[in-house]
């Protein structure tokens, strides 16, 4: 049974631009696995802890060491992950907040991102442990930042890479402030690359 993530940090939830364009995906994907499971991390509801010295501590200490709270602090950190780990394909939505990623979405990262867990070193460099997955983002945006304003796109490639996803398909909706027509049809062009990823090969049942 295949299983697919979906993390939308929206501040408007499943009502944000960003989650409606990946539940666009989401329906598709489903209808294409039937027998699949669909998991939901809205980070606008289910608040992730932006990172402290003592969140950062409890992830370096040894296991038999940890405290109570401490305990606590990774068990919340081992969840996200073993969501990551369980999924097939991931789904994020992420809609521009003043030219970055929501700081929602960068707490939940700093909580994934775990040395010896998620990633290692070793003499050729970092490593990601999260393999053999693919990642659709889904980005929402005011205004036209594509090309070299754009901040979003290298970091979340990046990112996702550094962990080990690598097979990361973008999405974007730009222009939406932009006056009702740039928005029907940035909203369409989404809509019509969304429908293109399933004629293609790209999503296997």
């Amino acid at each position: 049974m295949k299983t697919l993530l979906k993390i939308q940090s929206s501040l408007a939830g499943s009502q944000g631009q960003s989650s409606v364009l990946a539940d666009q995906f989401v329906d598709r994907w489903v209808s294409r696995n039937p027998d699949g499971q669909v998991l939901v991390r809205d980070l606008s509801r289910e608040v992730v802890p932006h990172l402290t010295a003592e969140r950062f501590a409890a992830f370096l200490a040894k296991p038999d060491t940890r405290t109570a709270e401490q305990l606590r602090i990774v068990a919340e950190s081992d969840t996200l992950i073993d969501e990551l780990r369980a999924a097939d394909t991931i789904v994020l939505a992420v809609p521009m907040y003043n030219f970055s990623v929501p700081s929602t979405l960068r707490s939940y990262f700093d909580h994934i991102a775990r040395a010896g867990v998620t990633f290692r070193y070793s003499a050729a460099g970092a490593e990601g442990l999260l393999k053999d997955k693919e990642a659709y983002v889904f980005v929402s945006r005011g205004g036209v930042y594509s090309g070299a304003v754009d901040t979003q796109t290298p970091y979340l490639r990046q990112f996702l890479g550094f962990i080990g996803i690598t097979k990361v398909k973008f999405i974007h909706a730009e222009g939406l402030g932009m006056g009702q027509d740039n928005r029907e049809k940035s909203l369409n062009n989404a809509a019509r690359e969304i429908a293109a990823i399933f004629e293609s090969e790209a999503i296997a049942a």
